[in-house]
């Protein structure tokens, strides 16, 4: 029997344009908007970490120099925070990665998917399994590490794996869609025959949604270099993940904790506000300002 190979590459696709959050990301990419004093990636980043990885591929384009600036070793600004004796602050910006972590970086030329952009990864990751994170999502559970929780699930099964959660009925066209062919779900795991991108309610096959986290094999590879156009006119990684499923098969791993789609204003603000409560110096000082916020809105309301 062939032994699974342990996951220890991580592909994140950066290279958008963050329209949504225009102005704010004219000149700076949309991944450097902070969560209350991190930038995003550095959440997905983090996660990665925590998850066993050891090599993270940025897929990058134009104008993203910033977030490639923010995991170097910052000279002059060490030698600052070292004289004035700020430990913390010096601590914050020079241990962001263990030493055995390595990133490259690599570009998509033009915007043809999600399927396109880890695409433009393979010949980084090679014939191995690896992990996608899209790091719009910032994910939290107090207790573990969802992605851990999924290299462990593919190195246990030899079988890709998804991270889902329940959608709303109305929602369904906005998602990959899971096709769990009547199986049942198990400790929060699930068999998964298939996908479909963005159905409309009538045509899904469940209500269960993919979430940005995937375990995937390099058979995914395979579909997402044909080049094939998929829904919204792009290569879509939905339509590789299908083909696997009949050859592979594929695990749904539901989400167990709370997600905040950053890439959306409203997630973003979320996302903000959930992480500054986490903080001991914030959230005392936070709280009576949000009640008042509520109470005053209250008020309009009625």
């Amino acid at each position: 029997m062939t032994s699974i190979k342990k996951v220890r590459k991580a592909v994140m696709p950066v290279a958008g344009l963050g329209t949504r959050f225009l102005p704010a990301t004219k000149a700076m990419p949309k991944e450097m908007l902070t969560v209350v004093d991190k930038p995003i990636i550095q959440y997905a980043v983090e996660e990665a970490v925590a998850a066993g990885i050891e090599e993270i591929i940025f897929v990058t384009g134009r104008g993203k120099a910033a977030l490639e600036n923010h995991f170097d070793e910052p000279y002059e600004l060490a030698q600052v925070l070292n004289a004035k004796g700020k430990t913390a602050e010096l601590e914050a910006v020079t241990n962001m990665l263990p030493s055995n972590v390595r990133l490259v970086y690599t570009r998509q030329g033009s915007p043809k998917g999600l399927g396109h952009a880890i695409g433009c990864a393979a010949d980084i990751v090679g014939d191995e399994p690896f992990a996608v994170l899209l790091p719009d999502d910032i994910i939290y559970n107090a207790h573990s590490t969802p992605l851990k929780d999924m290299v462990n699930l593919y190195e246990e099964t030899g079988k890709s794996v998804v991270l889902a959660e329940e959608v709303p009925t109305e929602r369904l066209k906005n998602y990959g869609i899971l096709d769990v062919a009547g199986a049942a779900i198990t400790n929060g795991q699930t068999d998964v025959a298939g996908f479909v991108e963005k159905p409309a309610p009538e045509d899904a096959p469940s209500n269960l949604g993919v979430v940005g986290r995937y375990v995937l094999s390099p058979e995914h590879f395979k579909y997402l270099l044909q080049g094939n156009i998929g829904a919204g006119g792009e290569i879509q990684l939905t339509d590789a993940m299908a083909e696997v499923a009949k050859t592979e098969g594929y695990k749904g791993l539901l989400l167990d904790g709370e997600r905040f789609d950053c890439g959306d204003k409203v997630g973003f603000q979320m996302a903000n506000l959930f992480f500054a409560m986490q903080d001991d110096y914030i959230a005392p000082r936070l709280q009576p300002f949000l009640q008042e916020l509520a109470r005053a809105q209250s008020k309009k309301a009625s």
